[in-house]
């Protein structure tokens, strides 16, 4: 099922380090590797279509594993 969100794209410093949507409603979810270099810029705010991944696990365990189908970029600091 595809979801869309809006949020600011966080820099997780766990193990080897992690990405993560912060939703508007305050949820985490943690961008699958492999994502658009252009999406994962600390402090972007963006609107993502994607995939909750219910079948991965990952170290960080930060949030639901979020694939990332495709993304608009809405600010930048």
């Amino acid at each position: 099922m595809s979801i869309t969100l809006t949020g600011t794209i966080e820099r997780r410093d766990i193990g080897t380090g992690a990405w993560a949507l912060v939703t508007e409603e305050g949820v985490t979810y943690e961008i699958l590797r492999g994502a658009d270099k252009d999406l994962l810029k600390a402090g972007q705010k963006t609107k993502v279509k994607g995939k909750v991944r219910e079948d991965i696990m990952t170290t960080a365990m930060i949030g639901p594993v979020l694939e990332v189908k495709s993304f608009e970029v809405i600010s930048s600091d």
